[in-house]
């Protein structure tokens, strides 16, 4: 009987070495990109969810909600709080707005588990309507961001497909100008914003990605790169754990190493988000000098001394290249 024990026991021994039983883990600290199968990523409230990367994709929800269920919120400065819905095809739903084909137009980007409403959308539309005089469109794509992760990530694709269709529509019927496009995108947005650029044949005059994410995009042909428009700039807050750590851009800053913890956050959740925060305050004030890196190595550990270039701001005519290292403050508007 114990000598029946004790093989029992090595077999459950083995089968736990051998990865049979997966191990949770309690914080993000272990994630190895590729890699880990958990990770834990804020849902809408900023609440962690343990999210799993081997998780099967929802095809018949893919096939049932793709990106036509996209919505697009015009906001301008004569309804700074309240949307007006502009619906792909009907004509007289911009008609009927206070779109205008001669001002600028910026379009936000949720990422996962969000939505038009949260608070990012209102922090970034808010600041812009306070230095320029443009159309602000935020797509609400709720339908498909709030499935299980691995189902939102394989939509987004096809809805940023949906959202290049639209803005080409918008463009052609109610007047526009695609040098003063410029396309923001947080976290998976920034990968649904790339796939907007490209459907629209490259012609955006700039794109930023937000901590475009990481988890299931390092080598992901559908990832946020620097084909999508005619500038693309990248933030990275939380590379190598919810945001992707490997260029992505023409330009790709890294304030604070790029990694988590940013200054004044306890972990990943808030480094990721902090991008949003840090691009609001950019478009504001401008005050954020990047430095030139050799390499990511430099930027990773503050090392960067070279020639300078802002982070972020909402100049749509803004170009440069290379890897750029920076510091930051704890509190807005840092």
């Amino acid at each position: 009987m114990t000598m029946k024990f004790l093989v029992v026991l090595a077999v459950l021994v083995a089968s736990c070495a051998g990865g049979a039983i997966p191990l949770v883990p309690g914080d993000n600290s272990h994630y190895v990109e590729g890699e880990s199968r958990y990770i834990w990523m804020p849902d809408g409230e900023g609440v962690p969810k343990l999210v799993d990367l081997h998780e099967p994709v929802d095809e018949a929800f893919l096939n049932s909600r793709n990106g036509a269920n996209n919505q697009y919120w015009l906001f301008t400065r004569s309804n700074q709080n309240n949307h007006q819905l502009l619906v792909n095809g009907n004509i007289q739903s911009v008609r009927n707005s206070n779109y205008n084909g001669n001002n600028g137009l910026k379009v936000i980007v949720h990422g996962w588990n969000n939505n038009g409403n949260t608070a990012m959308n209102s922090l970034i539309t808010s600041a812009f309507l306070a230095v320029q005089n443009v159309n602000v469109i935020v797509v609400d794509w709720r339908a498909l961001a709030n499935s299980n992760y691995m189902t939102a990530a394989a939509g987004v694709p096809g809805a940023g497909q949906h959202l290049g269709n639209f803005l080409v529509w918008l463009i052609n019927n109610a007047g526009g100008n695609w040098n003063n496009v410029h396309l923001i995108g947080f976290s998976l947005g920034a990968h649904f914003v790339g796939s907007a650029g490209r459907q629209a044949g490259g012609r955006c005059g700039r794109i930023t990605g937000l901590d475009p994410a990481g988890p299931g995009w390092t080598s992901n042909s559908n990832a946020l790169s620097s084909n999508a428009g005619l500038y693309v700039e990248a933030i990275h807050t939380d590379g190598g754990t919810l945001g992707i750590f490997n260029r992505v851009g023409d330009t790709d800053f890294y304030p604070n190493g790029g990694r988590s913890p940013q200054p004044g956050c306890a972990g990943s959740n808030c480094s990721h988000g902090r991008s949003t925060e840090l691009f609001a305050s950019s478009v504001r004030t401008n005050h954020f000098v990047g430095r030139l890196c050799s390499n990511l190595s430099q930027a990773q550990n503050n090392q960067c001394t070279g020639g300078t270039l802002n982070m972020g701001n909402g100049i749509v005519t803004k170009r440069g290249n290379g890897i750029y290292g920076l510091r930051t403050g704890s509190n807005w508007p840092f």
